[in-house]
């Protein structure tokens, strides 16, 4: 059969007349008109080629056809109508497994917020962190299983829709007893210091190092590692010195000994972005998990510990 040809209201009368199996009942149900529904009962013994509803003596019986296709019918139509109606979400029963990615230095400040909201209301729900790629790097293969992504790159996912999450200003992260302290501040200085640079993956250099060569300023790289909580950690055993964000700084100082320095120059402020692909846009629970992630950025503006500065 070619279901092109098909008129599907046809299934809505035969699903009436197999759960009445009378013809003005079942025209009623569906609200329609008596011949009307005699003339669709016409079309489907046509079509299917059995005569579905026969009298016997002073009241119709469905065939044996019929009683056969009444739970099938029922189960197709609700899969249809369900076609129709938006997917529903409920946190508490979800099973759902959400793929997202973000450097490190935002997981670290976003994930405890956000599963200790998810741990109340979502137990069910898992969240599958996976390594950052760049742009450069991004495949679409890759790019079509991720739910979110956050990143400090503006407009750079195609396919995805772009929402702000915070600002942060970077800061010098040094050892509370480094020999150059608080002096960091003062270029001659700064220029003097070795310091750790972060590349990421797909990335040639840190990107702080490209703004400080548009500002005239080359700064001593004695060590590149691919992540920032590495960076903070070579900072706190060694001599050398971190340009990263403060909202970092702030967030693990006290548990590696770090202090912040204002930097002899200021690069203004990094912009974190939250992107969801486009298909997503309506899905309940992409609608929910995002929903949360700007709860949790909220809960992170209200902390009032702020990088420890020490100035000159």
């Amino acid at each position: 059969m070619n279901l092109a040809s098909l008129d599907l209201n046809l299934l809505v009368a035969l699903d009436a007349l197999v759960s009445e199996a009378h013809v003005g009942r079942a025209a009623r149900k569906v609200g329609l008109s008596q011949p009307a529904m005699s003339h669709a009962l016409a079309r489907l013994r046509e079509l299917m080629g059995d005569p579905l509803l026969v009298r016997a003596g002073t009241r119709m019986e469905l065939t044996p056809r019929a009683q056969l296709l009444r739970a099938p019918l029922a189960q197709a139509l609700d899969q249809v109508r369900g076609l129709f109606v938006a997917e529903r979400f409920d946190p508490a029963t979800a099973q759902r497994r959400f793929v997202l990615m973000m450097p490190d230095l935002v997981a670290d400040l976003m994930m405890p917020a956000l599963m200790a909201r998810l741990g109340v209301e979502a137990p069910g729900v898992r969240l599958d962190l996976v390594p950052f790629r760049g742009p450069a790097t991004m495949t679409e293969d890759f790019a079509r299983g991720l739910d979110l992504i956050l990143a400090c790159l503006p407009d750079a996912f195609p396919g995805f829709h772009r929402q702000r999450l915070y600002g942060d200003s970077d800061v010098l992260a040094v050892r509370r007893d480094h020999p150059l302290g608080t002096r960091l501040s003062k270029l001659p200085v700064f220029l003097e210091a070795r310091h750790v640079a972060v590349v990421c993956d797909g990335a040639r250099e840190d990107m702080i190092d490209a703004w400080l060569r548009r500002e005239g300023v080359t700064r001593r790289i004695a060590l590149t590692v691919p992540s920032y909580l590495q960076a903070l950690r070579m900072a706190a055993r060694t001599d050398l010195v971190a340009f990263v964000p403060g909202r970092l700084v702030a967030a693990l100082s006290g548990a590696l000994g770090l202090i912040a320095v204002p930097p002899p120059l200021d690069p203004g402020t990094d912009e974190q972005f939250m992107f969801h692909p486009t298909r997503a846009q309506v899905d309940a629970g992409s609608t929910w998990l995002r929903h949360h992630v700007l709860a949790a950025v909220k809960e992170l503006d209200a902390q009032p510990d702020r990088p420890r500065r020490r100035v000159a």
